[in-house]
């Protein structure tokens, strides 16, 4: 089967199809799995603190791929690592309905976390591609639909698997990913064009030597050690954090020294604009997954509902995402989007504090409510600010930086949940996630604010960028 190219002048269906498919299937994983842990725990005889896992596995597994497939992106071609991905994809949404066991869900987790890691740099990378090859701006629509698409799908998957869970059990939430990774798949073969009609870089061609196998190891093994330790904070855990601080000064040495670094610390040096876009995604996502994992678990396992009612109670939240982020789409303008992403689940922190296992659904529905505007906010406007702010032949890399970032965020999330959560969710275990989703998205708010890329010039433009050439 050969590689159609797209028609001339415009981005054609055919070519935004799959580009828009694949994405989802990360955000669609992460936020399914909210609803399914108390299940899974209770099938499987497995306590909280090891379902928890789930989770974090495919935190770790994201966190660590998402860069190394951007980077493998840049490299050998997004068509490439996107098939790929989605092959890891198909094979991890088969596993565990053939294999009953929590080993098995924890390695379909991880392996779905690798897979779906393909997707969102080599789509950023196709679509600059794709721009180069027409000769013209990528549509901001393009880019607004990405985030629309993989925000909305994040936002619903709650209830789609509270829903998958109460009908067809747990297990269904995996068997989700075979339609769309196989749909996926095929219309990428047939109507992506070919890597090697990729624009031509300034420079020499990129080779292996240029994946850094060595900054990779060192980075995957500063992240590993930190999650084990924030998922098991204990004094004699407090070995792994030395491991840690030596494995990321390895790797900062490492990475100045290299001539293609795995992580370009001079580039983020040069470019503050993206390194402030970085800092500002994992203080958002911070709150945003500690509501969607803490919460859920705390209206099934202190207010008494069930996983399909926990997930339509996360209904709210999907629906104001999707209005928001499609409100927002054709959107130019970065500052206020962003200060409110943080200001607004501020408020919602706040909220939480004063919920108890007898509040009424409507006060629960509210809260929910709150997070769903800033969802459709920061992920259009963080991701806007990261296409204009990307050095353009890193762009797979930094995109797969920009997801690092989010899951860092869950990753600190899921080390809080643990702490107000450490052997069942409790009224005051919430008000101290309360607590602190207010704090860390307040920090968001007040970096937006006061961000100088973000500021506005006379001619009432927004400065993006640090002074960098944008698309």
């Amino acid at each position: 089967m050969t590689d159609a190219p797209a028609a001339p002048g415009r981005f054609t269906w055919r070519f935004v199809t799959p580009v828009l498919i694949g994405p989802v299937l990360n955000p669609i994983n992460t936020s399914m799995i909210a609803v399914a842990l108390v299940p899974i725990s209770h099938d499987l005889h497995v306590a909280t603190s090891t379902v928890v896992w789930l989770v974090a596995g495919l935190y770790l597994a994201s966190a660590i791929a998402q860069p190394t497939m951007g980077k493998l992106a840049d490299v050998f071609g997004p068509k490439r690592v996107y098939l790929v991905g989605l092959v890891v994809v198909l094979v991890a949404g088969f596993l565990p309905n053939i294999w009953h066991d929590f080993s098995a869900v924890l390695i379909s987790r991880i392996l779905i976390g690798i897979g779906t890691s393909a997707a969102y740099p080599s789509a950023m990378s196709l679509i600059r591609d794709q721009s180069a090859r027409l000769d013209r701006q990528t549509p901001p629509a393009l880019l607004s639909g990405l985030s629309i698409a993989s925000q909305t799908v994040a936002a619903v998957g709650p209830v789609l698997g509270g829903v998958l869970i109460e009908f067809f059990g747990w297990q269904s939430i995996f068997l989700v990913n075979i339609p769309l990774a196989a749909i996926a798949l095929v219309t990428t073969i047939v109507w992506v064009p070919s890597d090697a009609t990729r624009p031509q870089r300034p420079g020499p061609k990129p080779t292996l030597r240029d994946v850094d196998p060595i900054g990779i190891v060192l980075f995957a093994g500063a992240l590993a050690s930190l999650l084990v330790f924030l998922l098991d904070l204990k004094l004699s855990m407090l070995w792994l954090v030395g491991v840690t601080l030596v494995l990321v000064a390895a790797l900062l040495w490492w990475s100045l020294r290299s001539r293609h670094p795995f992580i370009d610390l001079r580039m983020l040096r040069r470019n503050g604009a993206l390194s402030r876009t970085y800092l500002r995604m994992l203080l958002i996502y911070f709150g945003a997954y500690t509501m969607m994992y803490g919460f859920s678990q705390w209206v099934q396992g202190s207010a008494g509902y069930s996983a399909d009612q926990a997930g339509f109670i996360q209904l709210p939240t999907a629906v104001l995402a999707a209005l928001t982020s499609i409100t927002v789409a054709k959107n130019r303008r970065l500052r206020l989007p962003l200060v409110l992403s943080g200001l607004i689940p501020f408020f919602g922190g706040v909220l939480l504090i004063f919920l108890h296992a007898a509040s009424p659904l409507v006060l629960l529905l509210v809260v929910a409510a709150i997070f769903g505007v800033p969802q459709g906010l920061a992920s259009v406007s963080n991701q806007q600010a990261l296409y204009r702010q990307a050095p353009g032949d890193q762009l797979g890399t930094a995109s797969g930086l920009s997801r690092t970032a989010v899951y860092l965020g869950s990753i600190l999330s899921s080390a809080a949940i643990g702490l107000a959560f450490p052997h069942a969710p409790t009224d005051a275990g919430l008000h101290g996630l309360g607590i602190a989703i207010a704090v860390i998205v307040g920090l968001a708010a007040l970096l937006a604010l006061v961000d100088p890329a973000l500021r506005t010039r006379k001619d009432g433009s927004e400065r993006v960028g640090g002074g960098l050439k944008s698309e």
